[in-house]
């Protein structure tokens, strides 16, 4: 208790009594401190370097699309390097994670279903000792629910600024799986619907809308699975070994994703496939009743053009049973090649 009235006892800048509610701040979506996994209270971006400091104190800040005066402040505050504010102030950066010092800067992409599309956002983060900043750009989750998750826990937030960056990751990676359950009924309708009939056009437009949208799921997956590998190591700046297990689940969970999206991409491939070579056998059956139509109906006409001829000398013009002698001839021709192109099953 003592430590805790030490704490709060910090003076405030600007001379002001009580800290005034961070989202009163265009930007600023959350920030507080915690001590001993306990929150202590919100603070604003002009105190965090005064908490950052303290033992077993750690300050967690939330910002959506913050501007660059915003984020020179935080810059400031816990003394970030420049290239990493550089990039956190430019969306759609690839996944990745650099380390500048004893500090960390990690891009993740999100993605969360909105009125039956994936909306992808982005999320930096900025990890070192004694402080977590998270920075949102586009229509990306709230990470409240992973806020009040943590607090729920505090001898598991306890561990520091590496159990709140699990939990971040772990939230991203979870939100992959319902986007991943919506795409694949879709896949399956349009699997089902080719082994009944051959694709219109507008299922074959649906099928190339889904492949680039588990494209772009997959750029987005796929160089996380490369962050997360690197957490299962104890040479990151502050990784506390205890916490290994719980990034090698988020791996594995990542990779879990990265398999059910190069699978649903093969299955839609394999329907294009499929449906190309159902449009080919029913344009070739077409074709090959064509080819037996024309041969029937080229025995009358060839044996008529002969006989339409009028030349006085022909044979068996004076013949009088001739003319049905003839039409015996093409009907037993035409019923021959008709039974012929059946037994084949062209007809």
């Amino acid at each position: 208790m003592e430590q805790l009235k030490d704490l709060d006892s910090i003076p405030k800048r600007g001379g002001s009594g009580s800290a005034s509610p961070p989202f009163e701040r265009p930007g600023v979506v959350a920030a507080a401190v915690y001590q001993h996994g306990q929150r202590i209270r919100d603070i604003r971006i002009e105190e965090a370097g005064e908490w950052r400091g303290r033992e077993n104190a750690i300050v967690w800040i939330g910002l959506h699309e913050p501007d660059e005066v915003l984020l020179h402040q935080v810059q400031a505050e816990f003394n970030l390097h420049p290239l990493a504010i550089e990039d956190a102030a430019q969306p759609h950066q690839r996944p990745k994670l650099e380390i500048y010092g004893d500090a960390m800067f990690i891009v993740a992409r999100t993605a969360h279903m909105k009125d039956d599309e994936i909306v992808f956002g982005e999320t930096h983060l900025f990890v070192g000792r004694g402080y977590v900043v998270s920075v949102r750009h586009g229509d990306s989750s709230s990470y409240l629910a992973v806020r009040q998750r943590c607090e729920a826990t505090p001898t598991a937030l306890a561990h520091g600024e590496n159990y709140i960056l699990y939990s971040i990751l772990d939230f991203i990676v979870d939100n992959y799986m319902p986007v991943i359950e919506v795409v694949q009924e879709e896949v399956e309708k349009l699997e089902d619907l080719v082994l009944r009939e051959q694709l219109a056009k507008s299922d074959i437009e649906r099928l190339y809308l889904l492949r680039r949208k588990l494209l772009r799921l997959r750029n987005a997956v796929v160089p996380l699975v490369d962050v997360c590998r690197r957490y299962e190591h104890i040479d990151l700046p502050g990784m506390d070994p205890t916490l290994q297990s719980l990034f090698r689940d988020v791996t594995d969970h990542v990779r879990r994703v990265q398999e059910d999206i190069d699978a649903l991409r093969e299955v839609l491939a394999f329907a294009f496939e499929a449906s190309v070579m159902i449009g080919q056998t029913e344009q070739t059956a077409i074709a090959r009743q064509l080819a037996a139509w024309a041969a029937i109906l080229a025995v009358p006409t060839a044996i008529a053009g002969i006989y339409g001829m009028n030349f006085s000398d022909m044979p068996e013009l004076k013949f009088q049973y001739g003319y049905f002698v003839v039409l015996a001839v093409i009907a037993f021709l035409c019923l021959f090649l008709f039974t012929f192109f059946r037994r084949r099953k062209w007809l």
